[in-house]
């Protein structure tokens, strides 16, 4: 069990591609506020990838560091820390939950950006958009290189002028509920001292399995 948070499982691992490749590719068949800001992200991280400064191996970790200031604020890190941390947020005091969050962002940015360098052309064709008030859903579906469809749906929050996405969810596996089944399962055989310990060795040493 140790190794679990770390070792994702191949729905985690799929999630997490597509919620990289719905920032990094589009072609929208559809608009609309959210599904506007999400092609919005797009179009400045492939600016990024399509840099000539920032291409080859050499290149690889600055231009992971560009695109972690562009990608990442498509992601509302706070609200999906809180929903990955389940039912266990509401016992933590306020600098645990800062804590946490902090971990998680870090956790989360590794293996999203792991996913950067995968991207091999697929497209994205957003299909519809539901608004519930400050809540809202967009559905699209990956098309591989093969021709291939996925679908995937991706949730977000408004705030403000802005909507930010917290879950995303591939064949209904969800990014937020493969993670907070992990964290579950180690707090409950163990205690949320010893998930926080393991997101800081990993915070210390990205190795580590």
């Amino acid at each position: 069990m140790r190794g679990q948070i770390f070792g994702a499982t191949r729905g985690l691992r799929r999630a997490t591609t597509v919620a990289s490749l719905l920032v990094l590719c589009a072609a929208p068949a559809w608009a609309g506020a959210p599904t506007d800001q999400l092609k919005q992200y797009t179009n400045e991280v492939l600016k990024i990838l399509d840099d000539p400064k920032l291409r080859g191996e050499g290149q690889a970790l600055q231009r992971r560091a560009a695109v972690r200031k562009v990608a990442l604020d498509v992601f509302d890190v706070g609200e999906t820390a809180k929903r990955a941390l389940g039912r266990h947020w509401g016992a933590r005091t306020p600098e645990e939950r800062r804590e946490f969050t902090d971990l998680f962002a870090d956790l989360l940015e590794r293996t999203y950006l792991s996913r950067i360098d995968q991207y091999g052309g697929e497209k994205v064709q957003y299909v519809s958009e539901a608004i519930d008030g400050d809540n809202a859903i967009v559905r699209a579906k990956v098309i591989t290189r093969k021709g291939a469809e996925v679908p995937v749906e991706s949730r977000l929050l408004r705030h403000g002028d802005r909507w930010l996405m917290y879950d995303v969810l591939l064949e209904n596996i969800s990014l937020v509920g493969n993670y907070r089944a992990q964290f579950d399962q180690i707090i409950r055989q163990s205690s949320y001292d010893e998930l926080a310990k393991r997101l800081r060795d990993k915070r210390s040493d990205p190795s580590r399995p």
